[in-house]
């Protein structure tokens, strides 16, 4: 194959840059005069996916780059994620993941805030889905404005401690439940404006429960919330608290019909379906040598059908690029992100997996916080993620796993969290990579390379404040050095 080049501008700052249709639009001004008068039914589909369009592809992209998973199209393009190869980690690196998720999740405190009870089940939806957001702005910086934010009249809002807001986090998904629960006679009912569960409640009780629980556990490392954690599992357990069993998918009517209705993941990274032209995000992205080998048998001596799923082959063999390496020593072959993960510019976005689900569950049956057989819950986590990609075999896979270490759940000798962790950043290749470098910030699992480019012997516990709250809120946010991202860790590690 013959290799050329093509210079490409700054895929995370083309990334930055998009705009969004009617249908999918909120009122992002709280002082507008009319934001008082649209009704949380109106306001709920576009308030739900508009952070959508930055989680699928921003947060995504950086995780599946930090653990190794995705890789620069070298034969191609020049230039292509080579600062988050190089670590070079500052206030501009990804800052619109805290500038869009921030901003845009107000569109959810606007529903929350609406004055009548005739709405309480949107705006227990709205609760949820804001603490969604909001666990990953402290997941991904620590202390963030929650107390304060969103006040039209407050532009520079007071920092609260990291701790702190998780602990509001879960006393508002308390507060959803409670919502749905005892929402009142005469309740407009949620319907079509829904576009994650179509106003099935039992299923936002069931991602409030299953929010909760993964809170519970990123702090559960901590010897001195032993007690408040506990206290918190028992009241799931006593509530008869069921977790999701199926995918959180949202889909506000996503079509090929211009760039801005697509689905956003796939208006990056997607490839020839119904296009005329594939993505940027597609052609400058391919599979690891990591990640071929972790799938194709070399690493771990079985091969996983998913592999297929995640990956496209090109040519007759599997190859992928080591982070960091040119197109001198690359393979001509690389495979491109697979048709498990891009299908067609309408096909639905993932906001939580039930393969997360249930992996989750079977950390805290194995912590003993609920019950059930942590190794029952661990091998149907992977059973979700082999339906969720539409790759066949699960039955055979999770036999063939079962005696290997670090893979399967009775060969794993020493920390059993370890298969939890690496079956979990497989199922969430390509999904919701930002969750598998959090991980392993938290647990140290699964263990993957650095580019070899990197500048830093270590990757990064943490982001940095954009530049842009350094200029509008220089006396609340917290100075940081460079060095921070990597040494000053997010309150709940303790890895």
């Amino acid at each position: 194959m013959k290799k050329y080049r093509i210079h490409l501008f700054s895929l995370v700052a083309a990334l930055g840059l998009s705009s969004c249709d009617d249908y999918l639009d909120i009122n992002d001004s709280p002082n507008s005069p009319t934001s008082e008068n649209v009704t949380p039914n109106l306001a709920l589909g576009g308030a739900i996916t508009q952070p959508y369009r930055t989680f699928a592809v921003l947060p995504n992209q950086l995780g599946n780059l930090f653990m190794n998973s995705w890789g620069a199209n070298v034969n191609d393009y020049t230039g292509t994620y080579t600062v988050e190869f190089d670590l070079n980690i500052d206030n501009s690196f990804y800052g619109r993941i805290w500038e869009n998720l921030y901003l845009t999740t107000l569109g959810l405190t606007n529903i929350q805030n609406f004055q009548s009870d005739s709405y309480n089940n949107h705006k227990a939806i709205a609760k949820i889905v804001k603490t969604f957001y909001f666990q990953y702005l402290v997941d991904l910086y620590g202390d963030a404005p929650y107390s304060q934010a969103h006040m039209p009249l407050n532009p520079t809002p007071a920092y609260d401690g990291a701790q702190s807001i998780y602990r509001g986090l879960v006393a508002e998904l308390d507060a959803a439940v409670a919502m749905i629960d005892n929402a009142p006679t005469g309740t407009t009912a949620v319907a079509g404006e829904d576009p994650v569960f179509q106003g099935n409640m039992a299923n936002w009780k069931r991602f409030a429960n299953t929010l909760k629980m993964r809170l519970l556990i990123r702090e559960s490392g901590l010897a001195a919330s032993q007690a408040y954690i506990t206290a918190e599992f028992n009241e799931l357990t006593a509530s008869g608290a069921q977790f999701l069993t199926n995918d959180a998918k949202v889909n506000p009517g996503y079509s090929n019909a211009n760039n801005d209705k697509q689905n956003p993941f796939y208006n990056t990274f997607g490839n020839l379906t119904d296009d005329a032209t594939p993505r940027s995000g597609y052609l400058a992205t391919v599979a690891t040598k990591n990640a071929i080998e972790s799938l194709n048998g070399v690493k771990y001596g079985v091969n996983d059908p998913r592999i297929s799923r995640l990956f496209k082959m090109n040519g007759s063999s599997w190859a992928g690029v080591i982070q960091g390496e040119n197109a001198t020593t690359a393979p001509n072959n690389l495979a491109n992100i697979g048709p498990g993960l891009v299908k067609n510019s309408a096909q639905d976005g993932y906001i939580f997996t039930a393969a997360e689900s249930y992996f989750l569950q079977s950390e805290a049956a194995l912590k003993g916080y609920i019950t059930g057989d942590p190794k029952a819950l661990f091998e149907t986590g992977i059973q979700k993620s082999f339906d969720m990609l539409g790759a066949t075999g699960g039955a055979g896979y999770i036999a063939s796993i079962n005696s290997v270490n670090k893979l399967g759940w009775d060969g794993t000798t020493g920390d059993k969290k370890e298969a939890i962790m690496t079956q979990k950043w497989i199922a969430l290749m390509g999904t919701n990579g930002i969750e598998s470098w959090i991980e392993y910030t938290r647990t140290g699992y699964p263990v993957t390379d650095l580019a070899i480019t990197a500048t830093r012997p270590n990757k990064p516990v943490r982001l940095m404040y954009p530049s842009s709250e350094y200029t509008s809120n220089a006396n609340n946010v917290p100075s940081q050095s460079q060095s921070d991202a990597f040494n000053i860790k997010v309150f709940w590690n303790n890895n």
